[in-house]
C-alpha cells in the first residue's frame, strides 16, 4: 500500500517535523517559487533559533522575511539579501547569522547533498574571504576550495503540479532552487497550486520524482512582482 502523502494544509503538512534549531532548505528565487504557505505556516508555529539555506531571504513581508520579523531565525545561508531591510538591520546589529555563498557553489551544495555526495572542489571563491577556513587542494596547477554538500533537516517547495504520491512539475521560472532543495532535505513536503490524480503527469515532464517527497499540500499563492517598473507616460 502506498503511503498517504497529502495534508489538508500546510500546518498539518509541517505537524510533527518542527523543531527549535533545525535547519531549513527553501526553494525560491526573488519572489518567485517561494513556499508562501508553508513559511506562514512556520511562523504561526512559532518554531526558533532556525537556520535557513535558502538563495535570498524575500522581502520584508512576504517570503522567509515574515520569520525575520518574529525573529524564528537564527542564521541565513544565502546568495543574495538585498531586498530585505528587516535581514539588514538584524545582520548589522548582530541578531542574525550570516553565511554568503556564490550563487552556483549553494546550488551545488544543495545538489550534492540531495545526491550523497559530501563536498565538492570549485575555483569559485579562491583567494576571497569565502576561502577562509577551507581546505585548498591544487588540481592540474589550479587552485581549488573544499565546499561540503549541505543536507537539511527540512526542505520546503513550490511547484505547480502534483501528484498523490508527491511528484512534481515546476512552471518556467519557478523551476529555479526548488528542484535542488527538493532533494535535499531529510524531510520534504511540497506545496503546489494543483493536485492531480497519480498517474496523470506526463513521466518524461515530472521535475522531481515522488521518491523524494514525504508530503504534499494544495496551497493559495498570491503572484507578487519584486521590482515594479512602469513606463512614464
Amino acid at each position: 500500500m502506498m503511503a498517504k502523502k497529502v495534508y489538508e494544509n500546510a500546518a498539518a503538512a509541517l505537524e510533527g517535523v518542527l523543531a527549535d534549531g533545525m535547519s531549513v532548505a527553501a526553494g525560491g528565487f526573488g519572489l518567485c517559487g517561494i513556499p508562501e504557505n508553508l513559511l506562514e505556516a512556520i511562523k504561526e508555529a512559532g518554531t526558533k533559533d532556525l537556520t535557513f539555506y535558502s538563495n535570498n531571504a524575500g522581502v520584508d513581508d512576504f517570503g522567509i522575511g515574515i520569520l525575520l520579523q518574529t525573529k524564528q531565525v537564527k542564521k541565513m545561508v544565502s546568495s543574495y539579501v538585498g531586498e530585505n531591510a528587516e535581514f539588514m538591520r538584524q545582520y548589522l546589529s548582530g541578531e542574525l547569522e550570516l553565511e554568503f555563498n556564490p550563487q552556483g557553489t549553494l546550488a551545488e551544495r544543495l545538489r550534492a547533498g540531495g545526491a550523497g555526495i559530501p563536498g565538492f572542489y570549485t575555483k569559485t571563491g579562491v583567494g576571497t574571504v569565502i576561502a577562509e577556513g577551507k581546505e585548498h587542494k591544487e588540481f592540474d596547477g589550479e587552485t581549488y576550495i573544499l565546499e561540503r554538500g549541505i543536507k537539511a533537516d527540512l526542505a520546503i517547495v513550490k511547484a505547480w503540479k502534483g501528484d498523490e504520491q508527491g511528484n512534481l512539475i515546476y512552471r518556467k521560472t519557478a523551476r529555479n532552487f526548488n528542484p535542488l532543495c527538493a532533494t535535499a532535505g531529510k524531510v520534504t513536503i511540497a506545496e503546489v497550486e494543483e493536485i492531480v490524480p497519480t498517474g496523470s503527469l506526463d513521466p518524461d515532464l515530472i521535475h522531481t520524482p515522488g521518491i523524494f517527497v514525504q508530503r504534499i499540500v494544495q496551497g493559495k499563492h498570491e503572484k507578487r512582482i519584486e521590482q515594479r517598473t512602469l513606463k512614464v507616460a
